[in-house]
């Protein structure tokens, strides 16, 4: 092993500057060494609006945990598109990585029309820090909504993969019954609205009281839509217990920008555009100059409006880093011009 791990290097090195996986994937894109990719090996349809897939990860895979999301790369029309996604599989799944995508957004559009057994994705190793804590806790709440079922599902077959012996309840908001994602197996579970629900209506103390009456002294789980996600906050504040109520965040943070102090020009190469700068995110001004870039999270965590900044500096509206080299990858939603800025776009 280790002769071959020297050789491996000695390729790699006269294989620059392209490396040695720019050559390997044009045999097997799976066989590339550094990057991760991923192959479809099933496609299912479980609602009239979503995809689950079943992708075989590469070698440089290493796993993830609950609760974690994974950016997917795929090429649309010749450009490359991101969107993040959170496994619905168990993190002790080997082999098999799950994913259940709902048809909204270019890069979910295109997976729900264009995926097949075969296809291979750019993958990414897992993010995000909505996860559980180990030990586990003895009693816990999962609540989700819509398709934000996927990272709650993954830390409840998680459980049932470790044996959890605690106190468990599991509550998931829908529309109907035609709309729960994974509803045949998961028969014990209690869904809302529509003929047939055990509970109507929208969340409220009701419902966490019939599902879990335990709730008080519980861990609690929670990714769904806005609205429902504002109304457990709501009554977790309410009752003292925000402290125990974990969410995954994907609604942008409120940010506050140095607007009266911008300076410079932003220019958009491609489409011609040119404009004083703002001191806003690039997003946001570009929306405003009348153009429209991809984008999805607006809060730096999709990487659907990665662009390439040809000259110029921005800072990071997130973390206030400086971005001073040419010809690197920014996220619009995030970056704020410092002076004169370029976009390849």
């Amino acid at each position: 092993m280790p002769a071959l791990r020297s050789l491996a290097s000695v390729a790699e090195a006269l294989l620059t500057p392209h490396g040695m996986d720019r050559y390997l994937e044009l045999v097997n894109p799976m066989l590339v060494r550094r990057e991760i990719r991923g192959e479809i090996r099933e496609v299912r349809r479980q609602t009239a609006d979503t995809v689950t897939l079943a992708i075989r990860p590469s070698r440089a895979w290493r796993g993830f945990t609950a609760g974690q999301y994974v950016r997917i790369t795929v090429d649309i029309d010749g450009v490359r598109r991101t969107r993040c996604y959170s496994p619905a599989c168990s993190e002790h799944t080997r082999g098999l990585l799950e994913l259940t995508i709902k048809r909204d957004g270019l890069v979910s559009g295109f997976l729900h029309d264009n995926a097949r057994p075969g296809m291979t994705l750019g993958l990414s190793e897992p993010d995000g820090a909505f996860t559980m804590p180990a030990p586990r806790p003895s009693r816990i709440v999962l609540i989700s909504g819509g398709s934000g079922i996927t990272p709650v599902r993954s830390m409840f077959q998680t459980l049932r993969d470790e044996g959890y012996s605690g106190e468990l309840a599991f509550l998931h908001y829908a529309n109907d019954a035609g709309d729960v994602l994974y509803a045949g197996e998961h028969t014990m579970l209690a869904y809302t609205s529509g003929s047939g629900a055990d509970l109507h209506g929208f969340f409220s103390m009701e419902h966490l009281e019939k599902a879990a009456p335990w709730f008080r002294d519980a861990e609690t789980f929670l990714c769904g839509p806005k609205p429902l996600m504002d109304s457990v906050r709501a009554m977790y504040a309410d009752e003292g217990l925000s402290e125990h109520l974990h969410t995954e965040e994907f609604t942008p943070p409120t940010l506050v920008f140095d607007t009266a102090s911008a300076e410079g020009q932003v220019r958009f190469a491609h489409s011609g555009k040119e404009f004083a700068n703002s001191g806003k995110p690039l997003l946001e001004q570009a929306e405003a100059a009348g153009l429209s870039p991809e984008h999805g999270c607006r809060m730096g965590i999709c990487f659907s409006c990665t662009k390439v900044k040809t000259s110029g500096c921005v800072r990071n509206a997130k973390t206030g880093e400086l971005s001073e080299e040419e010809n690197e990858e920014i996220q619009l939603c995030i970056s704020v011009p410092v002076g004169d800025v370029e976009i390849n776009a």
